[in-house]
């Protein structure tokens, strides 16, 4: 049996070659993608402002331990690239990091 372990993975990017209608539906959800609203799902969530330069998304993947943290990279990738293709938003310039939350030190100071 392997260990599975979680990763939290920032995807970023440029928006690049929008179209009108692309712009127009993403400036018409804007507030439905600000930083309030941007956690670390599996699905991926997408953040941006209205000024439509850049984008980030969060993802929370699941993978084998052995796999590391640069295959849960490229999977929040891949799910990014695909999230933003089948939505017919122009990208390019992504790039990410990965935090393995299950190995991650947490420091607490006392009371």
């Amino acid at each position: 049996m392997t260990t599975k372990h979680t990763y939290r993975v920032i995807v970023r990017g440029t928006w690049h070659g929008l179209t009108d209608r692309a712009r127009a539906a993403l400036l018409a959800e804007a507030d439905d993608h600000g930083l309030a609203q941007h956690r670390f799902t599996p699905e991926g969530a997408l953040a941006y402002d209205t000024a439509l330069r850049s984008f980030t998304y969060r993802y929370e993947i699941v993978s084998d331990a052995a796999d590391g943290e640069e295959l849960a990279a490229a999977l929040a990738e891949e799910k990014a690239e695909a999230a933003l293709t089948a939505a017919g938003y122009g990208y390019r310039d992504l790039r990410s990091s990965a935090t393995d939350m299950d190995t991650m030190k947490i420091n607490r100071k006392g009371r």
